[in-house]
This record gives C-alpha cells, sequence and structure tokens, in this order.
C-alpha cells in the first residue's frame, strides 16, 4: 500500500469522454480497468468530474456561428470551444460504472462557473479560482499526487502541473491515460511536463512499487 503521503487523483472518468461520448478520448475506456488496479494499492484516492451548466462558456452551441474546436479569447484568455458535454446531472456526466474505487475518500467538481472554464483539478482556467483541492491535500498531509485519467494533454496535464505550482510532487501515469492530440497538444503537453518536474511513470512501475 503506498504511503499516507501519496494520492491517487482520477481524472475525469466520465462518459462524455469515453468512446461514443459527447467530447470522446480515443480508447478512453481502456484506462478504467488500468486504473482500478492501481486504486487497490492507494489508501487515498480523489476523483474529479467535469460538472458544466448547459449555458457553460466553453460550448460552442453557447456562441452563435462558432463551430467546436475552434478557439476564441474570452476574458481569461484563448478559449477552445468545446462541444455539450458533462452537463450536470446527465448520463454524460456521470462516472464510468466499470470504475470500482468504493475507498475514494472525496470527489471534486470543476467547471461548475458558468463564465470559465476548468481541465486543472485545482484552479479553474482563470488561473484564479481555486477548486479547493489543494487546500484539502495540504490537511490531509499528502506530498506527492499521482495523475491519470482524461485526458493526458488537458485535464491531467494541467491537474498534474498545477500540482507541482503548489509544491506536490507530481508524477503522471501515462499508460492510465489517454489524450485528445489536438493539433499537436500532447507533445507540447509533455514537455511542459518534463519541463515543471513532473515524473513520467507508467502502471506497471507504481504497482511494481507496492509490491
Amino acid at each position: 500500500m503506498r504511503s499516507a503521503d501519496d494520492v491517487l487523483l482520477l481524472i475525469d472518468l466520465q462518459y462524455d469522454f469515453m468512446p461514443g461520448g459527447a467530447l470522446a478520448v480515443a480508447h478512453g475506456d481502456e484506462v478504467v480497468p488500468v486504473v482500478n488496479r492501481l486504486a487497490q494499492g492507494f489508501s487515498h484516492v480523489v476523483l474529479t468530474q467535469d460538472w458544466h451548466p448547459a449555458q457553460h462558456v466553453s460550448f460552442a452551441a453557447n456562441h452563435a456561428g462558432r463551430q467546436p474546436f475552434e478557439t476564441m479569447t474570452l476574458p481569461y484568455g484563448e478559449q477552445v470551444l468545446w462541444p455539450t458535454h458533462c452537463v450536470q446531472g446527465s448520463e454524460g456526466a456521470a462516472l464510468h460504472s466499470g470504475l470500482d474505487v468504493p475507498h475514494a475518500r472525496a470527489i471534486i467538481r470543476k467547471g461548475h462557473h458558468a463564465d470559465v472554464d476548468s481541465y486543472s483539478a485545482f484552479l479553474e482556467a482563470d488561473r484564479k479560482t481555486p477548486t479547493g483541492l489543494t487546500g484539502y491535500l495540504r490537511e490531509a498531509g499528502v506530498k506527492r499526487v499521482y495523475c491519470c485519467g482524461l485526458a493526458t494533454d488537458y485535464c491531467v496535464a494541467w491537474s498534474a502541473l498545477d500540482a507541482r505550482a503548489a509544491g506536490f510532487e507530481a508524477v503522471l501515469i501515462e499508460d492510465a491515460s489517454r489524450a485528445i492530440d489536438l493539433n499537436g497538444s500532447l507533445a507540447a503537453a509533455w514537455e511542459q511536463l518534463l519541463a515543471a518536474g513532473v515524473t513520467r511513470v507508467q502502471s506497471a512501475e507504481v504497482l511494481r512499487g507496492l509490491s
């Protein structure tokens, strides 16, 4: 079992990000059994859940004449416009039923402010509004955050970077994550992650450390 200093952060394992979902990540469902194996070795597991109001600013449908995956400038910076996804209370926003993490201690819902997007589990995209996760982890005595889920180049990467910025050690479990890879976003994300000191590992390495 991992030390009490460690937390496994499972990011956005929701139906809208799975194959067939509104914002599907290719092979996203393949991470569920990997995540379940990993979770058995952590006493502290936290989930995140993308949780948007229907009128969310990041949805292309809420901007006349705009199409998904276009970008536009919003008050807090450049924003990719997404297909409508993870609307509060919808089936697409639900966590995958195959997840087997009954001992998870918390679910952090993000993206619930209508006027700002949120990729990171720690900070909204305005880079000012906290989700509360940093304080929660500090109070729990966490020192190292293992990140995985969907998608590697967006919510997982931003969460790992923000974990580092908040003073935690950060580890991204590559094969327990899948990417969107929009216009080279995956390579760009890894460049940023490694420059920030995020450790890149495979699930087998983490599991070996548990035996």
